[in-house]
């Protein structure tokens, strides 16, 4: 399957790796010539004249960087390495997560490294691959694929996951911020289906979102060439702000509680639970995108910044 790589400026070692791949005449001749057909290391080397050897290592790095793959075939004299291009498009975003003049602490979570969940349907998980599981049957989020997964969604019920507090020792936090795609989940896309989206920081809510849609109607930026156009496409990225004056959606408070009041760090992790209460106006359902869906190249991003 054909794949896009979707880099920023703090993706340093794949940036490194493709920059080396692509800094070469030679290699991006090669690539010119996999574009227009599969070739053996010998034929590569004979289209180029270079020796074999040269040949065999442009292939290597090549490789390396995801930019190819190789498979090796019966030849005439035992097996030959065949080359395939599978990279169609790479994305570098001129932006970084990291302040460089503050303290701060930049976490990752990939969406399908959860530890627990309650969940009903509509739900399913997808890699950017196909689907983990059957649709509509929440057992199958128990499934050892679930950490490839780059889509999630619910009907009703939440997901939660537990970020490390190692970086916090000896160390005083003054805000802690949390990114996620996301929107509300219907059988199919549905711009006008409401859902009210609660986020809680160690088992204490800190703000709900009104999300007035499950977008579609066009296809997200990220999205994988196998989604079907009819369901969900992309979401907004929303970033909740916990401070010493309260908690924010945005521009927006959502409630009093201060920063003290959520005991980070006094456990081995900080607990992140996004859901739909069950009082809720609005439940509407939710979907969450990893960096292989929607509009924005990233899985849920946590900002821890000290004083």
């Amino acid at each position: 399957m054909i794949q896009t790589i979707n880099m920023n400026l703090d993706d340093t070692e794949k940036l490194t790796t493709i920059a080396k791949a692509l800094s070469s005449e030679t290699r991006i001749e090669i690539l010119r010539w996999l574009k227009l057909k599969d070739l053996n290391v010998n034929e590569i080397a004979e289209l180029l004249n270079i020796p074999a050897s040269s040949s065999a290592s442009h292939v290597k790095v090549l490789e390396e960087a995801g930019i190819i793959k190789t498979t090796l075939q019966p030849g005439i004299r035992g097996s030959m390495k065949v080359c395939h291009i599978i990279m169609d498009q790479i994305y570098v975003e001129m932006n970084t997560t990291k302040n460089m003049e503050q303290d701060v602490e930049i976490i990752k979570m990939p969406i399908g490294n959860y530890i627990d969940y309650r969940i009903e349907p509509t739900c399913g998980i997808v890699s950017s691959k196909g689907p983990i599981g059957p649709e509509d049957e929440p057992r199958c989020y128990y499934l050892p694929e679930r950490v490839e997964a780059q889509l999630i969604w619910l009907g009703h019920g939440y997901i939660e996951y537990r970020f490390p507090t190692n970086k916090l020792a000896k160390k005083e936090v003054e805000s802690l911020e949390l990114s996620m795609e996301l929107c509300a989940e219907d059988h199919e896309y549905n711009l006008d289906y409401p859902s009210d989206i609660t986020l809680w920081v160690n088992g204490f809510e800190a703000g709900t979102w009104f999300c007035p849609s499950d977008y579609g109607g066009r296809r997200g930026k990220y999205n994988p060439v196998w989604w079907p156009d009819k369901n969900t496409q992309y979401g907004e990225l929303k970033t909740w702000k916990i401070t010493g004056q309260g908690c924010y959606l945005g521009e927006k408070k959502t409630c009093d509680r201060e920063l003290k009041d959520f005991d980070i760090g006094q456990k081995d992790y900080i607990s992140l639970r996004i859901g739909i209460k069950d009082d809720a106006v609005h439940k509407g359902g939710l979907n969450l995108f990893g960096e292989g869906f929607g509009d924005y190249a990233q899985n849920i991003i946590m900002k821890i910044v000290f004083r």
